[in-house]
């Protein structure tokens, strides 16, 4: 990387959940000559020595090659979660749009990819115990998230044959939240008109326990410094990235001081499918099935290989997150943008 004016950082997805953290942590960076944020809107937010481009990876109009002309890395970030009922169009954003990323990369001879994978990647694993990168990944086919995460995997072991020069790190993060992201994720996973005032102790007297239902989390500030970790380091490969502990309704029931009642996956997953059936719910059932079968993680090799390790707990990081979404928390991008309800 050029010692003398700093490196040059491209940022695709730069105004998502993920995006936001990783430009500002990297704009704060002295190491870091400039970042270049993509995204399909310009945000009215622009950090030090940081620029922006107007792209949408679905379109063929942009030269992605000329966008990365010059960059020491490439951090692509970019993700649709949404239509969830019209799966071709997240498959030309997140598919085939990471393709194109993937081969301007290669044009323009940029010398590191960091790629944003996901826990949604792994086939289904234990519960009980965590799992390390070499979980196959092979996702959960009927989910639309996991099936395009696990191909883009697949994508990467043939860029990584075919272009041995460019370092290629596979970052996979359990569920991510901040603060700023909560009125984006209720929008995202539980639909415009689901209020974040919702998100109250005292309107919870009980918590649905639904077998299978024990994930991780983590702050989407300790991602972004795995995220910077990489592009300054020489690792390279797949890295779990997860906060502790793991979240299963005993915790959430503790945290909202509301009693856990057991509840059949069928039953849960059949009133998600009926909401989501009427559009009333965008997250899916297929993604409801997934997430009963990821397997937890151990973050072992990001802690050794990268010296990485998360500053927030699971639940510090679930009470700012509810917090957020009670005051309708945001930032100055369009997808992030703060409501309670709308």
């Amino acid at each position: 990387m050029s010692t003398s004016t700093g490196s040059r950082i491209v940022v695709t997805g730069a105004t998502g959940n993920v995006g936001t953290s990783v430009v500002r942590l990297l704009s704060e960076e002295p190491e870091v000559g400039s970042v270049r944020g993509l995204a399909r809107r310009i945000p009215d937010w622009s950090p030090a020595r940081t620029e922006w481009s107007a792209v949408d990876l679905s379109s063929q109009r942009t030269d992605l090659a000329e966008e990365f002309a010059g960059a020491d890395a490439v951090v692509h970030l970019a993700w649709a979660f949404q239509p969830t009922h019209d799966p071709a169009v997240t498959w030309r954003t997140n598919v085939l749009g990471s393709i194109r990323v993937f081969e301007a990369v290669a044009a323009a001879k940029v010398p590191t990819l960091v790629h944003a994978s996901s826990v949604g990647a792994y086939s289904p694993g234990p519960k009980e115990h965590a799992v390390d990168e070499s979980w196959p990944t092979h996702g959960w086919p009927d989910a639309a998230y996991c099936r395009e995460k696990a191909y883009l995997e697949r994508a990467l072991d043939t860029f990584e044959r075919d272009h041995p020069a460019v370092r290629v790190v596979r970052m996979r993060p359990a569920f991510l939240f901040k603060r700023e992201s909560a009125s984006e994720q209720r929008r995202i996973f539980g639909g415009r008109f689901l209020p974040g005032q919702l998100a109250r102790p005292d309107l919870l007297p009980f918590l649905p326990d639904i077998p299978g239902l024990r994930v991780q989390a983590l702050h989407t500030d300790d991602a972004a410094r795995a995220y910077a970790l990489a592009v300054h380091s020489d690792a390279r490969g797949a890295f779990n990235l997860a906060g502790e502990p793991p979240v299963d309704a005993e915790l959430l029931g503790g945290m909202l001081d509301a009693r856990p009642v057991r509840l059949p996956r069928t039953a849960a997953r059949s009133a998600i499918a009926a909401a989501w059936g009427l559009h009333l719910l965008p997250a899916s059932p297929h993604l409801f099935d997934a997430v009963l079968r990821l397997p937890l993680m151990d973050c072992t090799r990001a802690r050794t290989a990268l010296g990485w390790h998360p500053e927030h707990t699971a639940t510090e990081v679930l009470a700012e997150f509810l917090h957020g979404m009670q005051q309708g928390a945001g930032a100055r991008t369009e997808p992030m943008k703060g409501r309670k309800v709308g």
